[in-house]
């Protein structure tokens, strides 16, 4: 079955300002007991996001008006610390379907890729723009125009980059290596009928 093709991802925002946010503070070590990363999003920004007794701290993702929101912006080197997976999985089992940063850690850009989840980079008077639209809307809808390195939002527009690899990869229907691999599925099990040693 072919991989769905990522050409634009769209909905309303949240804003989770700063720098350096690592993949600690997205999904803390002791939540990464799990055997599938089912039910991570709950987990999603917990330290920041919870008392030690479970109950809610003050943060946008606490806030009902961005219940909902599936673009997630932030500010430079997201994602940057460990390379766990785990923290792009938690991302988009919260509903995320893409991010908007002034930059991004290698690691995590590749591991979010292959989720096709798609991390967008922007300056930080866009994000700051955008940032301000939903705070003053928090209806606005965001879209990231993936083919065509856009974001738009309410009646206004900027430029945004998405390394080349990445982009062809999404919009191609390429994002998942392992899904491309098992579509293959009939071949690999011919070649391997042909090999003396399998």
């Amino acid at each position: 079955m072919a991989l769905e093709k990522i050409t634009q991802v769209s909905g309303t925002a949240v804003s989770v300002p700063g720098n350096d946010i690592d993949t600690d503070r997205i999904i803390p070590a002791r939540f990464m007991k799990c055997i599938t990363f089912d039910g991570l999003g709950e987990f999603m920004f917990y330290d920041v996001r919870k008392n030690e007794d479970g109950s809610n701290k003050e943060h946008p993702l606490n806030e009902q008006r961005f219940a909902g929101a599936s673009i997630l912006l932030s500010g430079n080197n997201f994602g940057c610390g460990s390379s766990r997976e785990h923290a792009p999985q938690a991302i988009a089992k919260a509903g995320f379907s893409g991010v908007i940063a002034e930059g991004f850690a290698e690691i995590f850009f590749g591991n979010s890729t292959t989720l096709g989840l798609p991390l967008a980079v922007a300056t930080k008077e866009d994000i700051q723009s955008i940032a301000a639209a939903v705070e003053a809307d928090p209806t606005t809808v965001v879209t990231i125009d993936v083919e065509n390195q856009r974001i738009r939002f309410g009646d206004q527009e900027v430029t945004c980059f998405i390394r080349e690899s990445a982009r062809d990869s999404l919009v191609e229907g390429k994002w998942d290596p392992i899904a491309e691999l098992l579509e293959g599925d009939e071949q690999i099990n011919a070649t391997a009928k042909k090999l003396p040693y399998v």
